[in-house]
Order: C-alpha cells, then structure tokens, then sequence
C-alpha cells in the first residue's frame, strides 16, 4: 500500500505562485512515477505533469513553461510547483503513484488541494 497526502493549495491572485507537495508513505520502493491531477468543477480529471523513476518529465501543453514537477527522495516528497497562476488553474488537485509489483500495477490517490486562483 502507499499513502499520499498533498499539502501547499490555497488562494492567489492571478499571476501569483503555489508550492504543491505529494508526501509518500509505506510501499514506496516500488513506485515508478508520481503524477498531479487536476479536476475543476463540472470537468474531467485531467494529468498536469508527471515524474518517473528516472526523472522523465511530461506535463499537458496548457502548464508548460510555467509548473515544475520535481522530487525529493530523501523526504519521500513530489512537489509542483507552479508560477504565473492563471484562473483556468483553479481547480482540486491530486497526487497520484503508479506502482507495479509482482502482482500488478497499482493506482494510489492522496485526498486532494484546492488551488483557487482569482482575476
């Protein structure tokens, strides 16, 4: 099992700056990458950018050049950071790991953060 909990949403204004955090807990070894998801409201739940074991990147053509995805193994830790916010941001974000062991591949959510970006 893994355990995510995402920390850093709140409240901007348009062109501000959040720091989202992913903390990853229990079968972490055997994870091999660690994407954000968004979902705003009445919309589907949609990749933001990912991170692999080996620090592959991809993000949706709509952040680029202004999130980044990036990762600390000493703290377990998946961070994205995001600048130039923009109110089509707004939405709940979520970590998700990608797991595959000897007996499958394996989804795990963490519980979500709201970011609100305001005009």
């Amino acid at each position: 099992q893994v355990q995510l909990v995402e920390s850093g949403g709140g409240l901007v204004q348009a062109g501000g700056s959040l720091r989202l955090s992913c903390a990853a807990s229990g079968s972490i070894f055997s994870i091999n990458a660690i994407s954000w998801y968004r979902q705003a409201p009445g919309k589907q739940r949609e990749l933001v950018a990912r991170i692999t074991n080996d620090d592959t990147t991809v993000y949706v053509d709509s952040v680029k050049g202004r999130f980044t995805i990036s990762r600390d193994n000493a703290k377990n830790t998946v961070y994205l950071q995001m600048n130039s916010l923009k109110p089509e941001d707004t939405a709940v974000y979520y970590c998700k790991a990608f797991r595959v062991t000897m007996t499958g591949r394996y989804d795990y959510w963490g519980q979500g953060t709201q970011v609100t970006v305001s005009s």
